[in-house]
């Protein structure tokens, strides 16, 4: 099997699991302690808690406190539940057409009402787009994560900022990949997404700005997410995100590389979104009449998307395909292929060129 699915999870670099294991033992090493717990144990417990999430935190930008949560799912509805309807005391929320539906979902929920901001062909969110009279807060993620392209952020804090808005930004795919977002005042992200484990993620959340608990209990991490903390899952995407710090130009290099060789077997197959403004791990493209439910069924032995994991098996054309203009036609004749740190350069060409043979086989 050829894993080219980076985007709907990464794997689990070795680093981390090494970090894991500790905190994972049976009673003689007392790693299973509650890191809530005053004593000894608990205390080393809850040390290494502290250390993850200085390693987190230095992915993301100086000036801010990191909250573990169970992914960035619970961050993202942490930020988005507490300044729509608490902190802000502005109910509108507006997030960008291609978000997440974690972000997308979410926002239906707490605000109905809430505004769209469109994107353009490439997938890009004009930085000066008018923020709605009474927004509190604006949503736009750095990397999508079915078509790659890559956000103006900073500009897009500033220009939050200057409506009276705070901005929240879904990390999930750029962090430990790219520089963080300059400029947000909330970041999620998710350990699985940067080789480490599932089950954890982290809201980074700006000095000074303050949240109200959407889980109830014991009053952990900081009083904003009850429940206890895992030092396992902690240890490993603290480690995680140390080695993609370390990694980053090595793995960016990589990826390019990767990038270059698949487009070079897949050259007749036209680009969704930006070819500029983009993240090269992700190669989401298109052959008019191409058969994707059979092209997959052809290649059981590659590991591809036809869009995201989280809407897989829906039978809708991509809401991220459908903005940037595509037509339900083109959208179902869509392919995405993820590749990163652990990907093999002769894998990837050889799963490319068994792509082609495919869809070529099908008379496209």
């Amino acid at each position: 099997m050829i894993y080219l699915d980076y985007q709907a999870t990464t794997p689990l670099a070795p680093e981390a699991r090494e970090a894991m294991l500790p905190w994972l033992g049976g009673p003689e090493g007392m790693g299973f302690a509650n890191p809530h717990s005053p004593h000894r144990p608990g205390r080393a417990a809850a040390a290494i808690v502290e250390v993850a999430r200085d390693q987190v935190a230095a992915l993301l930008p100086p000036g801010g406190r990191v909250i573990f949560t169970s992914g960035a799912t619970e961050a993202i509805n942490l930020a988005l539940a507490n300044l729509a309807l608490a902190g802000s005391g502005r109910k509108r929320l507006a997030v960008s057409a291609i978000e997440h539906a974690a972000v997308l979902d979410a926002a239906r929920a707490i605000d109905p009402a809430h505004s769209i901001l469109p994107v353009d062909g490439e997938g890009l969110v004009d930085p000066a787009v008018p923020i709605a009279a009474g927004t509190g807060l604006v949503a736009v993620m750095q990397v999508n994560n079915e078509i790659g392209t890559v956000q103006p952020v900073e500009a897009l804090a500033r220009n939050a900022h200057q409506a009276g808005a705070l901005f929240l930004c879904d990390a999930v795919q750029g962090a430990g990949k790219l520089a963080p977002p300059a400029g947000a005042d909330l970041i999620a992200v998710s350990a699985h997404k940067l080789y480490g484990p599932k089950g954890i993620g982290a809201l980074w959340v700006r000095d000074g700005l303050e949240l109200a608990p959407i889980i109830h209990g014991g009053g952990q991490e900081q009083g904003l997410r009850s429940g206890t903390l895992s030092p396992a899952l902690c240890a490993g995407f603290g480690a995680a995100a140390a080695l993609a710090a370390s990694r980053m130009e090595q793995d960016a290099a990589h990826v390019e590389t990767l990038w270059h060789a698949a487009r070079d077997v897949l050259c007749r197959w036209t680009l969704n979104g930006s070819a500029e403004h983009r993240w090269h791990g992700n190669l989401n493209v298109r052959l008019p009449g191409l058969d994707v439910a059979r092209l997959m069924s052809d290649l059981r032995n590659l590991a591809f998307s036809a869009g995201s994991a989280c809407a897989s098996g829906s039978g809708r054309p991509s809401h991220v395909l459908k903005a940037i203009g595509l037509s339900d036609y083109d959208a179902k004749a869509s392919i995405r292929l993820g590749f990163g740190r652990y990907s093999d350069l002769r894998e990837l060409k050889d799963a490319c060129e068994r792509i082609e043979a495919a869809a070529a086989a099908q008379g496209v």
